[in-house]
Formats: structure tokens, sequence, C-alpha cells
């Protein structure tokens, strides 16, 4: 169990050796700890200062850019300390060793600066989700939605509706204690339920947009699918650039799900290569074609390979699934004709051809399936299930006519409660740990 009576550090810059390693203190020991570091008076609060930072028996161990954040006007709320050194291991552990014979010091847990800040009121759970998604973006599409998430705009919407909610309680209680009261008026409680319904309705389409910010955070799941040596390896690693699967001509190379993350066009995919869909004899190949099939009916969009000496015969038949797209390989392998119009495109791997088409296709397939969806949506399992429970709630209350305005207000409240367990308000002791394992040392 961590103590927040501790003063943390940790190292916050990237991998060593570097130009700069940045280490980042955080605690009420931070300022002694850094003036025992550079034998000297606190620098000036909020601004750099070149200072020399010397070991217990006062050898130089580096200089360094030294940046103090009194609390509460710091990361995590609490007296906070940055040191730029040159970032050789030499330096760092150099410093690591004088910070920890400090007494009330300790190396930082994985998130625990963001879980202080969490504490402390500097974050709620969503801007902590939304820097985690920003740490870990590797496309420009994930690093918008990551900022929008961190940026607390996703929060005041859900803070709003809460507030919304309250106040409709409030009117509720009002009408059932002073009914009696003139400064009461009859038809409150109407308008609370017509404010409600139009809640409701902004619930909904704020959901609708979840899936769209999945596909942005989550990659656009594709599925190479077809019979034994149409291409499907020899595609994958065209769209990669690099070998990533095994290619040969012997049928029933590929045996099992390959899957590569790939950047296209700003946005996150993952492309999975499976085994030749056929009928057969061997065990492991038949658990292969298994897994295929397994793999195209979850698949977001389905890559359907047929070369240009077949037509499709079992895959079809196997493969359940509604974003089944028809593309032609080895097109080099034949004389010109016109391409059947059940295809979307054809393709050569050996000369390139189509290549290029295809990766603008699944570009366009990815913004057509987003729309005009807002970056401000439900990018992670756990809200969109309180954002379910929250619209479950105001549905129930808003059916429930004819009730005692008691229970009516009970589910009312219940949908405040869901809406703060996003945002962390409410009880959400459970979650801390899971959310905070997801940052890095220093974070």
């Amino acid at each position: 169990m961590t103590k927040t009576s501790d003063t943390i550090y940790a190292l916050s810059s990237g991998a060593l050796p570097a130009g700069v390693a940045v280490i980042r203190l955080s605690g009420p020991q931070a300022f002694p700890m850094l003036q025992s570091l550079i034998k000297g008076p606190l620098p000036d609060s909020r601004k750099a200062s070149l200072r020399t930072i010397r070991n217990r028996n006062g050898l130089v161990i580096d200089q360094a850019l030294v940046l103090p954040f009194p609390a509460p006007h710091s990361f995590t709320g609490e007296d906070c300390v940055e040191l730029q050194v040159h970032g050789s291991r030499a330096v760092v552990n150099a410093v690591f060793e004088e910070l920890a014979g400090h007494e009330g010091g300790r190396p930082a847990e994985a998130g625990e600066f963001s879980q202080r800040a969490f504490e402390n009121g500097k974050m709620d759970l969503v801007e902590v989700e939304g820097l985690a998604d920003l740490l870990h973006a590797e496309t420009e599409m994930q690093r918008r939605l990551a900022v929008e998430q961190s940026s607390g705009k996703l929060s005041a919407l859900y803070d709003g509706w809460a507030d919304r909610l309250t106040r409709a309680r409030a009117f509720i209680e009002a009408e059932l204690d002073f009914a009696d009261e003139e400064d009461v008026p009859d038809s409150v409680a109407n308008q609370v339920w017509i404010q409600m319904k139009a809640l409701l309705d902004e619930i909904n389409n704020h959901l609708t947009a979840a899936s769209s910010a999945e596909i942005i955070r989550d990659g656009l799941k594709i599925a190479l699918v077809g019979e034994p040596n149409v291409g499907k390896s020899s595609l994958l690693n065209a769209l990669s650039g690099r070998d990533v699967a095994i290619v040969t001509d012997i049928a029933g190379t590929t045996r099992d799900v390959l899957n590569v993350d790939l950047n296209l066009g700003g946005y996150l995919i993952t492309v999975s290569d499976t085994a030749g869909i056929r009928e057969t004899a061997d065990a492991v190949e038949q658990e292969g074609v298994k897994r295929a099939v397994a793999k195209a009916e979850t698949a977001d969009l389905v890559l359907h390979l047929v070369d240009t000496d077949s037509i499709p015969k079992q895959t079809s038949l196997t493969i359940n699934t509604g974003n089944h797209v028809l593309l032609r390989s080895k097109s080099d392998k034949r004389c010109p004709s016109p391409l059947p119009s059940e295809f979307a495109l054809e393709l050569s791997v050996e000369s390139g051809h189509g290549v290029e088409k295809l990766k603008s296709f699944i570009r366009d397939y990815i913004e057509n399936r987003l729309g005009s969806a807002s970056m401000l949506a439900p990018a992670r399992q756990r809200h969109q299930k309180r954002l379910e429970e929250t619209r479950n709630y105001v549905s129930d209350a808003l059916q429930s006519e004819g009730q005692d305005l008691a229970i009516r207000s009970e589910y009312l409240r219940l949908a405040a409660s869901s809406l703060g367990r996003i945002t962390g308000r409410v009880d959400v002791e459970d979650l801390l740990g899971v959310i905070f394992s997801e940052f890095c040392i220093g974070k």
C-alpha cells in the first residue's frame, strides 16, 4: 500500500542514454531533497535555474536545470521538483542514490504521480484515462482523441448532465415537500420530465459515437481471408512494408492468425493474416481454418482475396459477416479484362498494382464508418457501460409515470451516481489500481 506522506521520485523521460533525463520528485520532502542536492537555498519557483548537483560528500555529480513547483500549483498538487540532468545512466543512478538516502523518500510506483494528481483534485478519472491514452498514442487520430479526453471537455459534459439530474431531483423534492405552497407551481414536475427526455436524447446521441471512438482508440480490425495461396501473406507484407509473414508456394503455409498493427493515414488498423480456408484432413490446419473463420466473424472489415484462376468457393459459404469485400489478387498473372462487379478492386503484390488503391479504400471505409462523429465521445468500455446505466435509469424514471414521485426521483439519483462513477466523483476505489497500472513509472 502506497503512502501519500512519502516523497516519491522517478525518471520521467525516455530510456537512457539520452541527451537529457528528467527526474521528477513529489511530496512534502521534495524541496529539502532538492536543497540537499544543490547544497544551497531553494531556487525561484516555477523558473528553470542552473545548479550544480553534488553528492553527500560534496563531489560534483552533474550540472542541471532545476524547477521547483510549490503546492498546490503543480501537476500532483504537492510540492514538486523537476531536475533536467544529462541523460547518462551513471548520472541518473548517482542522483537516485542521493535521493534514496534521504528520509521519507522512495522510488515512485507506476502511475503514482498521476494518482496523486487525482487524489488531490488536479484531474478526474476521465482526464487521467485520457492522459494514459495520450502516452500510448501511436497515430494522429489517437492523439486527437486522447487530447479531447484529457482536456476536461468530456468531464465537463458529464458534470453538466449530473447537474441537470441534481436540479431535476431538487424540483421533484420541492414538489413533494412543499406541494401546498404557492411558490411551487403544479407544472414543475411536468417541466422536469420534458428536460429529462431531452437529456435522454443527448445521452443516446452520445452513445452512438462510441463505436467511432473505439475504432480510433483500439484500431479498425481487418481480416485477410481466402483459399490457400491467393496472396494473403504477401498482401500483409505489402501493406506493412516489411516481411512479417512467411510466404511460400506451399499451400497451407499460414496455419495461425498473424496480427500486425499499422498506421494508415493517421488511423490505427490491425490486419490479421489467416490460414487458407479449405477442406483438409490435417488437424493443425483444421484448427487454423477454424481460427480464420472466427477472426473474420469478429473483424470490422473482411478482405476476401480471390486469385485470377479461381472463384469464391468455401470462403463465402463459411464466413458470416456483412463487411465482406472481394478483392481479385495476382492481377499480373492474367490478360487484362474488365473487373467483375462483385469485386471492389484488383491488385498485384508482385507488381504493386492496386496496393495504394487498397490503402485508400480502407481509409475511405474508416472515414465513412466514423462519419462526422465528434472526438468528444466515450472511447472506453467502462465509460460506455456507465453511460448505458445512466440512460436506463433516466428511461426508467420517464416510463414510471403514475408512480410515486419519490421512486422516480430515486431513478434520477441512480443515474447521477452512474455518471459520477465515470469521472470518479462517486465510489471508484476498486478501479484505481487498474487505471493507474496503465501508466509508466514517472507519470
